[in-house]
């Protein structure tokens, strides 16, 4: 094998685990972490190929006149977090979360991972 194919294979198999290495921290990292309240207004398990847990919480006045909106997701491993986010319907809770920087199609649609949620009222 020649000195230049062999520095080609070393110089791609390099770029392959960089990129991967790369796609790894940005789709698994926790870029943000923090918590909002709100009213519960949807919670379901949606998707065509990638099943997946997505919810949104309304936020600022009670009346639903624009009322500002966060979309979330929850891993499936995130039972308790689902359980209570069955039961709390249209309910005053409050949520906290891990933002990611960005996900893949089969981790969710929301780049904002709900891990614990609390009843408010």
């Amino acid at each position: 094998m020649s000195k230049v194919k062999k520095y080609g294979i070393i110089a791609l198999v390099s770029i392959v685990l960089i990129f991967v290495a790369y796609a790894s921290f940005m789709s698994f990292a926790c870029y943000s972490e923090g918590s909002r309240s709100g009213v519960l207004d949807k919670f379901s398990k949606k998707g065509a190929i990638f099943k997946t847990w997505e919810g949104e919480l309304r936020q600022g006045t009670e009346d639903r006149i624009n009322p500002q909106r966060f979309t979330f997701t929850v891993n499936s491993s995130e039972e308790q977090a689902i359980k209570d986010l069955d039961n709390f319907s249209g309910k005053q809770i409050k949520v906290y979360y891990c933002q990611k920087y960005w996900t893949f199609p089969w981790q969710g649609d929301s780049e904002y991972f709900v891990n614990k949620v609390v009843l408010v009222k």
